[in-house]
């Protein structure tokens, strides 16, 4: 099951169904110039992906990751720190194992009959920021043009630790970034379903407590579908339209949702 939905005008997230994998890519908001946006930048990077995936059985997942992000960058020349990023939530499975790659803010849920496992990379959120929106949203300063200022001016220093020891690792043009994701696997005799999701969803968990855990969001979108789950997740951000009580970068993000089940459901479409 899938369900996209842009924050504002086009979204910059992207989804890749495989019959062996899915891919889940939310591009960076462009604050700062560059040629592309991350729309554009996951755009490419997924379709790289959804060609080595399907040809790369056996392969270790990070150097699938890495040979992408190589692809796109040789293609289209790309510098570091002058391009477009994007996350990558991978998961990919086979008849005894199913794989989980997260790199940046986009995580993976493995339900399995004994628990729930968080596939999660929170560095970015650990990097040091000079310039802080949230004292000003949470004062009702809204989302204006100031507000556009802040997150331009907190760029330009989080930017200072992409693809860097102690700082974050993100898919940008740096094709060693993939060997830091966050791993993991298990057997697929114990996986009952996945979730992936672009922090526009996962925001819903772990900031809006719209459901209390992970399992409650996998319940609403089995009961109702997935994009119930969005409805969910934008109907608090709507309660919310200044950023009062959940200070964000935005008003809405760009919203990706991919469940995958494994109890003999066909894969999601």
């Amino acid at each position: 099951m899938i369900a996209e939905r842009p924050g504002a005008g086009r979204t910059e997230d992207r989804v890749v169904v495989l019959p062996n994998a899915v891919a889940l890519l939310d591009g960076a908001t462009t604050l700062l110039p560059t040629a592309h946006d991350g729309g554009w930048y996951a755009e490419r990077l997924g379709e790289a992906l959804r060609t080595r995936l399907a040809d790369g059985t056996g392969t270790d997942l990070a150097d699938v990751l890495a040979a992408a992000i190589e692809d796109v960058v040789t293609t289209h020349d790309l510098r570091p720190g002058e391009s477009p990023s994007s996350t990558v939530a991978l998961v990919r499975w086979d008849d005894e194992v199913v794989e989980g790659l997260v790199l940046a803010d986009s995580p993976v849920v493995a339900f399995t009959d004994a628990d729930v496992h968080v596939v999660a990379d929170h560095r970015l959120a650990q990097v040091p920021r000079t310039v802080a929106y949230g004292p000003r949203l949470r004062a009702g300063g809204g989302f204006d043009d100031e507000h556009w200022a802040t997150l331009v001016a907190s760029a330009r220093g989080v930017r200072e630790w992409r693809n860097r020891e102690g700082g974050f690792w993100v898919a940008e043009a740096v094709p060693a970034a993939a060997h830091q994701a966050v791993r993991a696997s298990w057997p697929r005799a114990d996986v009952r379903a996945v979730v992936m999701a672009s922090d526009g969803v996962s925001c819903g968990v772990e900031d809006y407590g719209v459901f209390p855990d992970w399992s409650a969001l996998l319940a609403c979108a089995e009961r109702h579908g997935p994009d119930a789950v969005l409805d969910r997740v934008r109907a608090a951000e709507e309660s919310d339209p200044d950023g009062r009580r959940w200070p964000r970068s935005k008003r809405h993000d760009d919203q990706s949702l991919a469940v995958i089940r494994f109890d003999g459901a066909a894969p999601p479409r």
